[in-house]
């Protein structure tokens, strides 16, 4: 028996097409990040190329500098584990919108915008298609949590524009004085609201709240 009626948006009996139809400028937006490191590679072989044939040895040692000395520190080991999470997280959403009812019957499923790293895990901002809500999403949130190898997730609606979503992927505990970048500070805290009724709010967007209302 389905947990919610939205998981079954489609009639059983209904042919609908296969899903992931899209086009060309579609599907490079999906795969943005890693062209942009093939084209990093591309021109980091071709400068280490021409450097070697002409004897210049600097501009390998400042490009080779450049990649090593952050992998070598902390700081740059997380940074790039938490930003491949979000390549991963961002497949892994989509592959959940194929594989669920989370697509419109022409087969397109929602764009995610963004993906960015949090101090718990990772916060996708979605536009959905006509026909897909971020009801949906709270629907199939244990599908999306298990897909992104994650320790559960959140779904946030925004209170003036319904079509954009916001999942947030918790894979931690939030560790003490690290601060979420990304979605917070660029969309502001108070412009979305969380689908789940009995969903807690942090102490700082409680008084955030606050503060709004008494202004009014």
């Amino acid at each position: 028996m389905p947990r919610n009626p939205r998981n079954q948006i489609y009639p059983g009996y209904e042919d609908l097409p296969a899903a992931g139809r899209s086009g060309p400028l579609v599907r490079l937006w999906r795969i943005r990040t890693e062209l942009l490191l093939a084209a990093a590679l591309a021109i980091f072989t071709l400068t280490l190329l021409d450097a070697t044939q002409q004897g210049r040895w600097m501009p390998f040692i400042l490009l080779s500098s450049a990649i090593s000395v952050p992998a070598a520190t902390r700081t740059g080991r997380n940074w790039i584990t938490s930003h491949v999470w979000c390549v991963i997280s961002r497949h892994r959403l989509q592959r959940v919108c194929l594989e669920t009812t989370m697509h419109t019957r022409a087969g397109r499923i929602p764009l995610v915008l963004w993906i960015t790293p949090t101090s718990r895990g990772e916060k996708a901002l979605i536009l959905t298609r006509a026909g897909i809500c971020a009801e949906e999403f709270e629907a199939y949130s244990e599908e999306i949590a298990a897909a992104c190898w994650a320790r559960s997730t959140n779904v946030y609606r925004h209170r003036t524009r319904s079509q954009f979503v916001v999942v947030e992927i918790v894979r931690r505990d939030k560790a003490p004085g690290a601060v979420s970048p990304g979605l917070d500070r660029l969309y502001g805290r108070r412009a979305w609201v969380s689908l789940r009724p009995d969903f807690e709010e942090p102490p700082d967007l409680r008084a955030d709240a606050a503060l709004t209302r008494a202004g009014h």
